[in-house]
């Protein structure tokens, strides 16, 4: 496969009153092997900057020149201005549409062919629907923007693992696992982790929902009715898959050591393993669109944002691999 030449990633902090343009500023310190451009305002970057005693250049992002590798200590951001001015720890409701049109700019731009991908620092939700928006988070955001048919997956050195329902009540998510849906995810996974991944054959551990999965219907009929058939299916179509496995043991030695991903059927049945073992070291990935998007694993930590205590290392593995999908994409 031949690698495809890396031009340039855009980065969006996020929520301004949180620890995302303190990650942006720390994480330009580094060199990288590609143009980073923050989608974002110049202004709130300098005071953030000037706020954690950290010396940075920050150069306006001129379409017409062409890319260069990022240098540490300086940034390229393309400009994009707030309502107000933010201040650290105190979300104000009325910047909410320069965050979506931060992420905006991303997406298209990741459409338009002219960034290879985009990584996303932590957003607020509630802070968003307080400005009456509608926005139930950034993948179903950016999904609306480029179409496709989003999958959540999770990763950390050593461990992937995707999602079947996302964000729902835990009385919901049985009705929501359907023949359809977990055919539809099993195939953007399988698809993705070859293409996005290098994965030739990818094994995929599939949990079952119910305790020790279902015990053969005697506690849980989804295993036996949904889960199952679909698995048996997808084999036939090439997928190597196994499952459905309990939850409680999946997540051992024995299964994950010759395992490329787990396909979890609720977001906390899968998740709390994952950042048990790689919190601040994780990325959150979403498959299935015609473009890259990773983001950090945490949320906007308003009481770290402007004390220099907040932790780059999500956003670094999170760049880290927005590179390696778009090194390898063959989609």
């Amino acid at each position: 496969m031949a690698l495809k030449s890396i031009k340039r990633i855009a980065l969006t902090p996020g929520e301004p009153a949180g620890i995302g343009p303190d990650l942006c500023i720390q994480l330009a310190q580094q060199d990288f092997p590609c143009q980073l451009i923050a989608i974002a305002s110049p202004e709130l970057l300098a005071q953030r900057a000037k706020q954690l005693g950290i010396s940075i250049r920050i150069n306006e992002f001129d379409s017409s020149l062409p890319p260069t590798v990022h240098t540490a200590g300086c940034l390229t951001v393309l400009p994009v201005e707030l309502a107000e001015p933010a201040l650290c720890g105190q979300p104000n409701p009325l910047n909410s549409r320069y965050v979506l049109k931060t992420i905006t700019k991303a997406a298209k731009g990741c459409m338009d062919g002219f960034f290879d991908a985009m990584v996303t620092g932590p957003v607020n939700k509630s802070v968003i629907n307080d400005a009456g928006l509608t926005f139930s988070g950034h993948t179903e955001y950016i999904a609306g923007i480029t179409g496709g048919q989003p999958v959540m997956m999770l990763a950390t050195p050593g461990l992937r693992v995707a999602l079947v329902t996302t964000h729902l009540p835990l009385a919901e998510v049985s009705q929501a696992i359907t023949h359809t849906r977990l055919r539809t995810v099993l195939r953007i996974l399988g698809h993705d982790l070859r293409t996005r991944f290098h994965l030739d054959n990818p094994k995929i551990l599939v949990c079952g929902l119910n305790p020790h999965a279902g015990e053969k219907g005697h506690l849980g009929r989804e295993e036996v009715d949904i889960i199952e058939p679909v698995l048996e299916g997808m084999r036939q179509q090439g997928l190597n898959l196994q499952g459905p496995l309990p939850a409680d043991t999946l997540f051992t030695a024995k299964y994950l050591d010759s395992a490329d991903a787990v396909l979890a059927m609720y977001h906390d049945q899968g998740l709390p393993v994952l950042k048990y073992i790689g919190f601040g070291k994780a990325v959150n990935i979403t498959l299935g669109l015609p473009i890259i998007r990773t983001s950090v694993d945490h949320g906007t930590a308003f009481d770290l944002a402007g004390t220099g205590q907040a932790d780059i290392g999500s956003l670094q593995f999170a760049l880290q691999t927005a590179l390696t999908m778009a090194t390898y994409n063959s989609r």
